[in-house]
């Protein structure tokens, strides 16, 4: 969202130092081996290390309470290090984050064949500048106006190097050329933005750009790797970028780093993998009016569940693990679980709460310097949807029922501190990323997740959330809330996967590898009872319910079969936002 802004809130407006984040128990102490949670991790020619601490340099903010971001230098730099770019992050959280600072690895050869891994640019190019005293209307130079303001710097690298991050200073002189180092070109990846800390609209002469056109507006975003995910190679340093809204990082030659050969040692032993769980695994809120609760699938399949096939009446009983599951082929349409009739189908979809487990799949992530715990949880039956439309809540019927639903969290832990940076929560066709200083934590360290009521998305606070226009308030409803009915993941929970550690190092369970559906293809007729609906409405309200409806998911016409943990793209790509 773009927030206009004024001198009196902009950069050189005293903003309130943001406190600090920590947690509320100390990190545990890691079981030792390998490299996890050391300080330092070797990626190739570089070693690499996480800085936590800050120094301010300026803030920015806007008219919107709340929206502004503050910019900082990182404090103190382990001797032998340099920096490769400034941090920033928003001012709504308290201030949490890490910075990487890197050199060249012990051992590195030393050849005139080949260049060093770092180097210092050979210039700054100005992209952008707030003035804080708005005095004269140059907009081609930012420079001679003595009060303080904030100034990005693009590092200049020499040929055959990429820059990683920019500069921000609060006078208008260019940074020290040794303030920073430039990567080797085949020790970096392509990068892009990521999120949108701020935008602003650009008023009046107090802003002013490297070029001669003023844009419309202005944006600081994240940088992340192009290529992520369990095998990306990309890691990203912690750095920003900024420029008109849409400028992309890759615009300005700026670049990630690479674990070329991607180097898996600093990846959490199978015994510090169970810390990283008992140490930071949420509890999980099902709403008190669920009653479409989780089981554990091993109770599942021996309360009933049954493997059908394709041209075939008699379904086929399942043991515990799925031990006679047909597993490894594609998702063919030949083979579905299904449930029995009667009163013995019609039980189990309640599930059963109290074996309920959650089913952790442990990887890599920036390329070997994070470490995903993706937490998968089980419920026999997914319940039907209800659709709100401004003040009226209306039942679909069926619409939102199939069986057997699959929904799963992430928690992203750093490899250089054992710290958890984030946690991610899925929500039906995406989800969203929250940092560890903006989690409400149910005890300890182990954040709270909330699951919404008969859909089973994960959500970071109670509410209503809308799958649709929250704006409108048009939407299909999901409801969070806190309640009795809960699973702590830090207890109740199984590693199924950790495919770094090697074959054989855990014991996958055979159904994990059932490729094919869950449950059978569903077909609704709620949309065009909605459309109905709506071509009934008074016509303020018609056209935009209308565009509503064209936006809404597949599932208020049909639903397939939903397929497990390992058909699903985040298995080995990063999560979707």
């Amino acid at each position: 969202m773009l927030q206009r802004w004024g001198l009196g809130g902009g950069a050189a407006a005293e903003e309130p130092e943001l406190a600090r984040f920590s947690f509320a128990e100390p990190l545990p102490p890691w079981p030792q081996g390998g490299g996890f949670a050391t300080g330092r991790i070797c990626v190739g020619e570089l070693e690499l290390a996480a800085v936590t601490a800050f120094e301010k340099i300026c803030a920015l903010s806007s008219t919107r309470k709340g929206a502004g971001v503050t910019f900082y230098r990182p404090a103190g730099v382990p001797e032998g290090f340099s920096v490769l770019g400034h941090y920033c992050q928003p001012n709504s959280r308290s201030l949490h984050g890490h910075l990487l600072v890197a050199k060249a690895a012990a051992g590195t050869p030393e050849s005139p064949s080949q260049s060093p891994p770092l180097r210092p640019p050979h210039d700054y190019e100005l992209v952008c500048a707030f003035r804080a005293d708005g005095v004269g209307d140059d907009r081609k130079s930012c420079h001679g106006y003595g009060r303080t303001g904030a100034y990005f710097w693009l590092p200049v690298p020499p040929e055959g190097y990429r820059a990683l991050g920019l500069l921000v200073t609060a006078e208008p002189d260019k940074p020290p050329l040794r303030e920073v180092a430039c990567a080797r070109a085949d020790l970096t990846d392509e990068c892009e933005p990521h999120g949108s800390l701020l935008g602003l609209q650009l008023v009046g002469p107090s802003a002013c750009w490297s070029s001669s056109t003023l844009p419309a507006a202005f944006a600081v975003r994240g940088v992340r790797p192009a290529h992520r995910g369990m095998w990306g190679r990309g890691i990203g340093a912690g750095t920003f970028c900024c420029g008109a809204v849409g400028c992309a990082p890759r615009d300005q030659g700026m670049a990630c780093l690479k674990n070329v050969e991607l180097d898996l040692s600093a990846m959490p032993t199978l015994e510090q993998a169970h810390t990283v769980i008992r140490h930071y695994g949420p509890t999980l809120f099902f709403h008190p009016k669920e009653v479409y609760l989780p089981s554990s699938v091993s109770w599942y399949f021996k309360n009933g569940a049954a493997l059908c096939k394709k041209g075939e009446s008699a379904a086929m009983e399942l043991d515990g693990e799925g031990s006679n599951l047909p597993c490894g082929e594609c998702n063919d349409g030949e083979y579905w679980i299904g449930l029995p009739d009667g009163k013995r189908g019609e039980s189990i979809i309640y599930g059963d709460i109290d074996s309920a487990e959650l089913y952790a799949h442990v990887k890599p992530a920036m390329g070997g310097t994070c470490t995903d715990v993706a937490m998968w949880v089980f419920c026999p039956f997914n319940g039907p949807a209800r659709f709100k439309l401004g003040p009226i809540t209306i039942p679909l019927g069926k619409t939102g029922q199939h069986i057997g639903d699959w929904e799963h969290f992430t928690l992203r832990v750093s490899n250089f501190t054992g710290e958890l940076m984030a946690v991610y929560f899925s929500q039906h066709s995406g989800g969203r990323w929250v940092d560890a200083s903006a989690l409400e934590y149910a005890a300890g360290n182990r954040p709270a997740v909330y699951s919404s009521r008969n859909g089973h998305a994960s959500y970071p606070f109670p509410g209503v959330y809308l799958q649709g226009s929250a704006a409108l308030g048009i939407g299909i409803r999901n409801d969070a809330a806190r309640s009795e009915l809960s699973v702590d993941s830090s207890a109740k929970y199984r590693i199924v996967a950790a495919e770094y550690l090697g074959e054989g190092a855990v014991d996958e369970p055979r159904w994990l590898n059932f490729m094919r559906e869950w449950g059978p293809t569903v077909v609704y007729k709620s949309r065009q009872r909605m459309e109905r609906m709506a071509s009934g409405m008074h016509r303020r309200l018609r056209s935009p319910a209308e565009r509503m409806l064209n936006k809404l998911p597949n599932e208020l016409s049909w639903e397939e079969g939903p397929t497990g943990p390992k058909e699903k793209n985040n298995w080995e790509g990063d999560e979707r936002w």
